[in-house]
């Protein structure tokens, strides 16, 4: 999905046209979710990308979604850029140093 986001409407005030954008996003990261994986892939990752406009985005992790739409909206922006892209991918083992210091901590 890559979407130019707008505070902007006619009847809704600002927050709840934000809390709508947030409701959108969640809706559609679940509906990929939800899509059969390729053989041998675990889970759905997801490259995102926020920023004012598609040539100022800067790259963010899924779960600062929410976050920045929150920032957008305390900021004063009229509109703003989200490019959120569903991938496949596998997880990794950790490696064994972080084992170690897992096992240390419990």
């Amino acid at each position: 999905m890559k979407k130019t986001f707008s505070f902007a409407h006619p009847k809704k005030q600002r927050p709840r046209v934000a809390d709508a954008i947030k409701h959108e996003l969640k809706k559609y990261i679940k509906r990929e979710r939800n899509k059969a994986l390729p053989d041998e892939m675990d889970f759905w990752d997801f490259d995102c990308r926020f920023g004012a406009d598609e040539a100022s985005s800067g790259v963010i992790h899924v779960s600062e979604i929410n976050k920045v739409i929150a920032e957008a909206h305390d900021e004063g922006l009229d509109t703003f850029f989200l490019e959120v892209l569903a991938k496949p991918a596998k997880r990794t083992k950790k490696p064994e140093s972080e084992k170690e210091v897992e096992s240390f901590l419990e």
